[in-house]
């Protein structure tokens, strides 16, 4: 087939190697784009994207995005940073390194190729919300030295920088902030209720439960959020965001927990331990300005979703 070459982008993907990235990048790849998989490796894995190994279109190269990066691409998809409390409360100074240091040399590489920029964001920048739903003009409820905030302000700065190189430098930005998201390539050791408790389902151990169970987080199938970058990243310069891409639907961890028992048909019990330091009581996103400017809603139900997800860790396991 003769190549578009109007249509076709060399894009690159930081994070590339993780769980959403190597989605994306799927996606990109099935759009007929060539993309840089840039990624370090500290929590992302080249076996997310071993199906790609021998594609002509697809380019890998380990990187630290603290560091500058000189390349020629046409879009820049910002994904760099460990996204669960265990792995970015390892190495907290890295990680608040990733969000800053790597939001200053990504929008720096695209100021001088004067191309579309990409953030993901987080739900984290709104902390444990006084507010709910959480609307993109909430300010937030962070706690600015807890354990978590390596992660939560390291997102928020990456956000003030993007907004400023937009206002002072005209750089084109989609900034985008993401709520749970589940699925298969999920880290099995990322900590995540999601994969922690289909794992301890499978393996028939305890299941954990922080506090009672009556947090509430909303569940969105990874496929359902990819889709959202791509509309985000297609819509016009003037939607810049922030713009919440999750699932509106709530469930508590209790709930969750208990649909995982049953779909895994597991033995394993559930008990109750403390809850982390700022661990939000409720996280729920308000999808308006999506809809309206992306006419995007999330398909996949928590069911069909957490089907796909169990057989993704059963053959993980095999």
């Amino acid at each position: 087939m003769a190549r578009n070459y109007d249509s076709v982008k060399r894009i690159l993907v930081t994070g590339g190697s993780g769980f959403v990235g190597s989605h994306l990048i799927d996606r990109l790849l099935e759009a007929g784009h060539e993309v840089l998989c840039v990624d370090n490796l500290f929590t992302g894995s080249k076996r997310n994207i071993q199906h790609l190994h021998n594609h002509s279109r697809l380019e890998f190269l380990r990187h630290d995005v603290t560091f500058p990066l000189y390349v020629e691409v046409d879009e820049i998809y910002n994904l760099a940073c460990p996204a669960s409390p265990v792995h970015y409360q390892h190495d907290p100074v890295a990680t608040i390194k990733t969000s800053v240091h790597g939001a200053i040399n990504m929008l720096g590489l695209a100021k001088r190729l004067k191309c579309r920029i990409f953030q993901a964001s987080t739900s984290e920048v709104y902390g444990d919300p006084s507010v709910h739903p959480q609307t993109e003009d909430y300010w937030g409820n962070v706690n600015p030295i807890g354990i978590r905030s390596c992660y939560d302000e390291g997102k928020r700065c990456a956000e003030t920088l993007f907004f400023d190189y937009h206002r002072q430098h005209g750089v084109d930005i989609k900034v985008a902030r993401i709520f749970n998201t589940y699925g298969p390539r999920m880290h099995p050791a990322d900590g995540r209720v999601v994969s922690n408790f289909i794992i301890q389902a499978l393996n028939g151990e305890d299941i954990t439960i922080y506090g009672d169970g009556s947090q509430t987080r909303s569940f969105c199938y990874v496929d359902d959020l990819v889709e959202g970058f791509l509309r985000l990243m297609a819509s016009p310069a003037e939607i810049t965001g922030p713009i919440n891409l999750g699932n509106p639907v709530e469930f508590t961890i209790r709930e969750l927990a208990e649909l995982v028992l049953r779909k895994t048909g597991s033995k394993s019990r559930l008990i109750e331990l403390p809850l982390p330091g700022d661990d939000p009581k409720q996280r729920k996103p308000d999808i308006s300005l999506a809809q309206k400017h992306l006419d995007w809603q999330p398909n996949v139900p928590l069911e069909d979703g957490l089907d796909r997800t169990i057989d993704y860790f059963k053959r993980l396991g095999q």
